[in-house]
Parts: C-alpha cells; structure tokens; sequence
C-alpha cells in the first residue's frame, strides 16, 4: 500500500497541479529575445560566417523558431510553451533515457555477473557477450524498471536492511 501510494504522489507531483507560468511578454518576445531571422545583431554574425557548415548553421537558425539575445546568439527557452519544446524538453528526455539505458546495462551486468565463479574478475575483465546481452536489454529500462518497481523486486525486502545498534 506504500508503494502505492508514493507512486501516486510521484504521479501527481510529475503532472504538477498548477499551470506553467508564462515569461511572453507580447508574442514571440519572451524576457527581450527576439526572433533570429529579425535580430540585426544575428544577421550581422551570419554575414560575417565564413564556411560552408556555419553558413548552413546560421540559415538554420534564421528559418527556425528559435529566439536571440540582444548578443546575436540563439538562447534556449524552457517557459511552458510548446512552440520551444524541442529547445530543452525533448533533448532533456532523451539525456534522461540514455542515461538510464546506461545505468540499467551496468545494473544488469552486475547482477548477471554475480552468479559466476568469480564475480569480482568480471568487473575487471568484462565478459563482452554478457555486456552487450545487457547493453541490449537496458533500451527497454522504462518498462522493466517500471514492472520492478510495481513487483517489488527493485527494493530490498525490510530484513535484509542492516540497522545500527544505537
């Protein structure tokens, strides 16, 4: 029921109760930004681009949503809107899961590697076939750290917590 009940509050604190607030001042202006293709500090940066991968940059950028500073260079903005989702959110989510496809794959090794002869030679001379076994098996860590969590199989049972004499 524990569980239950932190995986609801994990829930609703995740979707969060009240609506994003908004840094728009009027439009496309969020706190003095403004359009790349529209800011003369930025245009002025794009002719001074001397090869051809900067000058693809810059014309990406000028034909994009993204916003500038007063400074000429593209700014990220994270205010809610969805217009600015692929700035932060969707690259953010992507770090979240890759990184944990790399935790989960290093997790997996090591409970895999505990059933060996030697299970400390292995984290010193990885068994390649069990390391990409588990670099395969992490892509789906969502999912299975999910059915963990709701088995019980991701947390130690109460007795096998040491507790300190106090």
């Amino acid at each position: 029921m524990r569980r239950l009940f932190a995986l609801a509050l994990v829930i609703c604190l995740w979707l969060g109760f009240a609506a994003p607030a908004s840094a728009s001042l009027a439009g496309d202006n969020v706190a003095g930004l403004t359009p790349c293709g529209e800011s003369a500090a930025f245009q002025q940066r794009a002719s001074a681009a001397k090869t051809d991968a900067a000058k693809a940059r810059f014309d990406f950028y000028a034909n994009s949503t993204l916003l500038c500073g007063e400074d000429g260079l593209p700014h990220l903005v994270v205010d809610g809107d969805l217009g600015h989702l692929g700035e932060f959110v969707i690259p953010g989510i992507l770090f979240l899961y890759i990184a944990g496809w790399i935790g989960w794959a290093g997790r997996s090794y090591l409970i895999e590697s505990r059933s060996a002869k030697k299970p400390e030679e292995m984290e010193i001379i990885i068994d390649t076939g069990l390391a990409i076994k588990s670099s395969l098996g992490g892509a789906a860590w969502p999912l299975v750290a999910f059915k963990d969590i709701a088995s019980g199989a991701m947390f130690a049972k109460d007795d096998e917590i040491t507790i300190s004499p106090r």
